[in-house]
């Protein structure tokens, strides 16, 4: 009896001990995503600890300070420090410690969170020679840390979009860093496309900051070194977006910068300006012909963009003469396309005829044809034919031939197309004789 009852105990307890177990598998099935959250949120807590900028910036300004104004001590520190410190995460924080002495807010003010640096950019002295040993310091850093080249770009655009938070000598400071380090190829000068926001413009100080920055590039190189470098990133034809809409003109911009004595951006602009109308010249053209337009419709707009834009007639001849050669589409064979191009030519000797008055233009002419000859291999028969033809219709003088011939072509197929040239020069000179006898 005693067993019977003690079996009837254990059986309820078994079924308890079994629902317990079962309850305790599921719940552990059911916290299983709860307990994988809970280790993400750790993570997540792990890294904002661990990557912190206001750490990062007392790391920085406690170096800066204690380094001083020695610049070469202060490059070794930043050398140094990139093996301890996370410049790649806080690259944007860096540069703006290395510049403005602290972390900047939205604008160009300076972060409260620490007490800045009096050792950096902002606070140097106004010089060119200072703003060079920084260049050094910004160039070893960059080249020691190769990764930082893409947010050093992009902190110098920020910098830009923020110089009215800055003081007058402070965009002094950076405009004559800024040149420097273009001048060195530190940085591309697609920056600059930072100083068109339209904010700058309106309040001219984008204007006033290009004209230091342009003096201290061009005290480090020439101006084609750095037209190479603005026409390499599409800058070459932007530089009148300096000055508001009202004030975008060839002759503001000449005289802006001619009397801030930098004659040679002047200048540049100007032949910039003047390389876009030939373009935009030159494509008119194109399609007046293919459309079919009379050629006394073509020659009287070609005159008012002549007059317009200030082209000489040597430079617009030889725009005609690109223009007309690139209206067809010119057969592959070379026995053809003489034909071809003397059919075209007569077509348009009037037009040429109108912009070859001056003895200049002919000889520019008869340069052009050579070039595009010897350019053009399908050309190297045809060339003595097209000035034959071009002499016929009154386009080309003798005289013009002759010193051609005698002293002015130039170098490409010279020997060929001078072969080409002897009867016909001979023939000219015995006429001329001729001429002169009777």
């Amino acid at each position: 009896d005693a067993e019977a009852s003690c079996s009837k105990l254990t059986r309820p307890l078994a079924g308890v001990v079994r629902r317990a177990g079962l309850s305790f598998m599921s719940n552990q099935r059911q916290q299983k995503p709860t307990l994988t959250g809970q280790r993400f949120k750790t993570r997540k807590r792990d890294e904002k600890e661990r990557f912190d900028p206001s750490q990062f910036q007392e790391s920085i300004i406690q170096g800066l300070n204690q380094t001083g104004t020695d610049l070469e001590a202060v490059a070794k520190f930043l050398d140094a420090s990139g093996a301890k410190l996370d410049y790649r995460r806080y690259a944007e924080t860096l540069f703006d410690i290395l510049v403005a002495g602290g972390m900047l807010a939205p604008g160009g003010t300076l972060s409260e969170d620490v007490t800045p640096t009096e050792f950096c950019l902002f606070k140097a002295q106004e010089d060119i020679e200072t703003m060079q040993a920084y260049a050094q310091v910004f160039n070893k850093l960059i080249r020691r840390y190769k990764y930082l080249e893409k947010g050093f770009e992009e902190e110098i655009k920020k910098l830009l979009l923020f110089l009215k938070g800055f003081t007058e000598s402070e965009r002094n400071k950076l405009a004559m860093l800024t040149g420097i380090l273009l001048a060195n190829g530190n940085l591309s000068a697609s920056i600059l496309s930072s100083l068109f926001n339209e904010n700058l413009v309106k309040e001219g100080v984008s204007a006033c900051f290009a004209v230091k920055l342009f003096k201290s590039w061009l005290s480090e190189k020439d101006i084609s070194s750095v037209a190479t470098s603005l026409r390499k990133v599409g800058m070459d034809n932007r530089l009148m977006e300096l000055f508001p809409a009202n004030k975008r003109s060839c002759e503001h911009f000449s005289k802006y910068f001619t009397d801030a004595g930098l004659k040679e951006i002047s200048d540049f602009a100007r032949n910039q300006q003047s390389i876009g109308a030939r373009k935009e010249l030159q494509k008119e053209l194109q399609e007046q012909m293919a459309r079919g337009d009379p050629l006394k419709d073509i020659i009287a707009y070609v005159r008012e963009e002549m007059k317009k834009n200030n082209i000489s007639e040597q430079t617009m001849i030889g725009l005609i003469w690109l223009s007309v050669m690139s209206s067809v589409e010119w057969n592959k064979k070379e026995e053809l396309v003489t034909e071809q191009a003397i059919k075209l030519l007569k077509q348009y000797s009037p037009l040429l005829k109108a912009f070859t008055s001056q003895g200049l233009s002919e000889l520019t002419l008869l340069l052009k044809i050579q070039e595009y000859c010897y350019d053009n291999i399908h050309f190297m028969k045809a060339f003595q034919k097209i000035v034959v033809l071009l002499y016929k219709a009154d386009v080309l003088s003798e005289e013009a031939i002759l010193k051609w011939y005698n002293e002015g072509h130039v170098t490409k197929g010279k020997s060929v197309f001078l072969e080409q040239m002897k009867k016909f020069v001979e023939w000219l000179k015995n006429a001329e004789e001729e001429l002169l006898n009777n």
